[in-house]
């Protein structure tokens, strides 16, 4: 860990769960600033922008800005502006992201008969209703491509565990007949993005998650090392059945600066 610096965080479920700082969470990332690492926090949130998230952050006492944050959101902007630049698009999602969204195109989901060229799938929520998800269906029939913000299929709330859009878009794959592009976590292409952002190497960072396939692993795919921690969606059954093995696993993002060698 000594060539370490640069450190990638996933936010719920590890700095927060609900919004809400989980213990030590705040002390460990003021440490880890404090020894001059650099920090990105990469979330597939959807709920929120980069604003927004900071905002909240702040007021909970983390030493963050908005240039900190990177949303899945923000990477799917950039990744219709780079592939489908002027596509007209229809978003499934939860919550206002449109600021994150940038020039995309964004058409009136109640317009049925709206010409879309890209469903874009976010995070799940109320909006995920038949309705919905049947005009999605029906724009992907008539030739639109399909693209995810994430897979995720639930994540971790003060209430427990929620479903998420990963559970809905496997149904509109199969339905449809196509596979999403991902625009965000698992993709090689966030973390890319995150550690260009940081001007670091993989092998010069950490990847810090509660999620040990979209997080961790997805991390140590391209080259960085993974750090899980038990906590958020965390499952002891999760971890015994997946596909590999994290570099590190700690029980918190409290142990992290432990594990990084910084002096208390």
């Amino acid at each position: 860990m000594e060539s370490v610096r640069a450190v990638l965080i996933d936010i719920d479920g590890v700095l927060t769960v609900s919004w809400r700082p989980l213990p030590g969470a705040v002390e460990a990332l003021r440490e880890i600033r404090g020894a001059g690492l650099a920090v990105a926090l990469v979330t597939n949130t959807t709920s929120r922008t980069r604003a927004s998230i900071a905002a909240t952050l702040e007021d909970a006492g983390f030493p963050v800005a908005a240039e900190d944050i990177l949303t899945a959101p923000a990477v799917t902007a950039a990744h219709l502006a780079e592939h489908w630049p002027g596509a007209r698009c229809v978003l499934l999602n939860s919550g206002d992201i449109r600021e994150d969204l940038g020039e995309v195109t964004l058409l009136d989901p109640a317009e049925t008969d709206a010409v879309a060229d890209v469903v874009v799938v976010g995070g799940a929520g109320p909006e995920f209703d038949y309705a919905a998800l049947d005009g999605a269906f029906r724009h992907l029939q008539r030739g639109a491509r399909l693209v995810a913000m994430h897979r995720n299929l639930y994540w971790r709330t003060e209430d427990g565990l929620r479903l998420d859009s990963g559970a809905f878009l496997i149904g509109l794959e199969q339905a449809a007949r196509m596979e999403a592009e991902v625009t965000g976590k698992p993709s090689p292409a966030f973390f890319g993005a995150a550690l260009a952002h940081l001007g670091a190497g993989p092998d010069e960072a950490v990847m810090v998650g509660d999620d040990i396939e979209s997080d961790v692993l997805a991390a140590q795919d391209a080259g960085i090392t993974g750090v899980l921690v038990k906590t958020g969606k965390y499952l002891p059954e999760t971890h015994r059945a997946a596909r590999g093995t994290p570099d590190h696993v700690i029980d918190s993002f409290a142990d992290l600066p432990a594990l990084l060698g910084l002096a208390r």
